[in-house]
């Protein structure tokens, strides 16, 4: 098989080039080459906001395109536009952002965003709707959720394992048996480009089971990878919503019960696990963007394009404070 990946050096992109390769594929990657890429790669340069920035793509052909692009639909527009008599398979990575605030159990039917504007959903919306125009049922829309693994670059996980690799106590968002649905960049990968090869098209919800880890899985496991002697102090949604803790931004992950909670962790994604999806157990995914951020000496990259996350050790210690004076410690 012959792959082209759009972009290719950052999470996502960069777990796609690894995995095509080891599956002895053909990759080219596409981008404007500030990051090296893998030498085992054919690398073309580009700027794909710039109108003569897509030139290098228009002489080969290939058997699917990987597409991560988050903002501007245009570009996807360009880039489908471009590539729609030279590929056969287009695969999208959009999100389930896209759809209007779905209750759990939604499926790929939920209505998705509507009306005008710039924001990351209809950004999103935007793009799949380029990569059908172009591809029709050629395009593959693999709606993503919560996207946890090695080469994360938003800096969700690698806060917590850095938080926790620190000891002490840690402030453990609660309720401990909160459910949460993920996937790791390598399951969404892997179903993605073999979906694409065996010719699906249309949406999909690529993420785990509703169910298929908890918030003390997730951090009980971010312990026992970093084998810290932290504490897990699990403090309650109530308590927290009244210090005026944000989810999801100041407590990476977390989100409390509730809609919010349901529109992102209680999805039925039946129709991608009938397609052979998988989800690996957390522990793993966990163990394994811990020795990535080992070998990073703690430090993770993260995207500019996106605000930092993670409490601060401040807010926290006086947050901890609070709770044990009310539990009279």
């Amino acid at each position: 098989m012959e792959l082209l990946v759009l972009g290719g050096s950052d999470f996502v992109g960069r777990t796609a080039v690894e995995h095509a390769l080891a599956l002895g594929w053909d990759v080219t990657v596409f981008n404007r080459g500030t990051t090296a890429s893998d030498p085992r790669v054919t690398q073309l340069r580009g700027d794909r906001r710039m109108a003569d920035g897509l030139d290098s793509i228009r002489e080969r052909n290939w058997d699917i395109a990987f597409d991560t692009w988050s903002w501007e639909p245009g570009v996807v527009t360009r880039s489908a536009s471009a590539l729609a008599d030279r590929v056969r398979s287009y695969v999208y990575v959009s999100s389930r952002s896209v759809y209007d605030a779905p209750r759990a159990g939604a499926t790929e039917t939920w209505p998705t965003v509507q009306g005008p504007g710039d924001d990351y959903a209809r950004c999103k919306l935007g793009g799949e709707q380029a990569a059908v125009t172009a591809f029709g049922f050629r395009a593959l829309l693999v709606r993503a959720g919560l996207i946890l693994g090695p080469y994360e670059n938003i800096g969700r996980l690698p806060w917590w394992l850095n938080r926790i690799e620190r000891a002490g106590d840690v402030l453990a968002p609660g309720p401990a048996d909160l459910t949460l649905q993920y996937i790791d960049a390598r399951d969404l990968v892997g179903w993605s480009l073999d979906a694409a090869a065996g010719g699906l098209g249309g949406p999909y919800d690529v993420v785990s089971r509703h169910g298929h880890a908890t918030m003390r899985e997730v951090l009980q496991a971010c312990v026992a990878a970093t084998r810290s002697d932290a504490r897990l102090r699990w403090v309650q949604p109530e308590v927290l919503g009244a210090a005026g803790v944000q989810p999801w931004t100041e407590l990476p992950i977390w989100i409390p019960p509730g809609a919010d909670h349901d529109s992102l962790h209680a999805s039925d994604v039946s129709k991608a696990f009938a397609e052979g999806l998988r989800a690996r157990p957390i522990q793993e995914t966990v163990a394994d963007t811990w020795r990535w951020l080992q070998s990073l000496n703690g430090r993770a990259p993260v995207r500019g394009d996106r605000p930092p996350v993670g409490l601060s050790a401040d807010r926290e210690a006086a947050i901890l404070a609070d709770v044990g004076r009310a539990e009279g410690r």
